[in-house]
């Protein structure tokens, strides 16, 4: 059975964590897996940062977000995972939710960084607010 899979992942030790266990368990994961990268815009708005500017700090990360799927999506498909590479602006936390219950996804992959549930509580964290604004089932790395 085909699930339709959501795969957000940036480039912290958590998501490696992620993508390596999707890589160990890849017999489990049915393709295509969509691979979502979320350049968060709120990290790129700096006040010392002339508006003028703005454009060009935004195609930079932009860039930088290609090069990430692209580096990621080779490493899954060398491992036999067929994937459709996602690139997105925003806020994390807003678009993972958004994306996963408007286009229907069946599954969403995320990993859970490990600073404790306190935590968690206090400052959030982007996977446990995800957690609790899906609509389809969360695997939790």
């Amino acid at each position: 059975m085909e699930l339709k899979i959501l795969l957000p992942l940036d480039d912290s030790e958590t998501s490696k964590r992620t993508l390596d266990y999707v890589l160990a368990n890849r017999e489990r994961f049915s393709p295509p897996l969509t691979l979502l990268h979320v350049v968060s815009i709120d990290k790129l708005a700096y006040r010392m940062i002339p508006d003028f500017q703005m454009d060009m700090v935004r195609e930079r990360a932009r860039a930088t977000g290609e090069q990430f799927l692209q580096k990621t999506q080779e490493r899954l498909a060398a491992a036999g995972l067929q994937v459709v590479p996602r690139l997105e602006l925003g806020n994390p936390r807003e678009l993972i939710p958004r994306i996963a219950n408007s286009e229907n996804f069946q599954l969403l992959v995320i990993g859970r960084g490990h600073m404790g549930e306190i935590r968690d509580v206090l400052f959030g964290s982007v996977a446990n607010y995800v957690v609790h604004q899906v609509r389809c089932p969360v695997l939790l790395i």
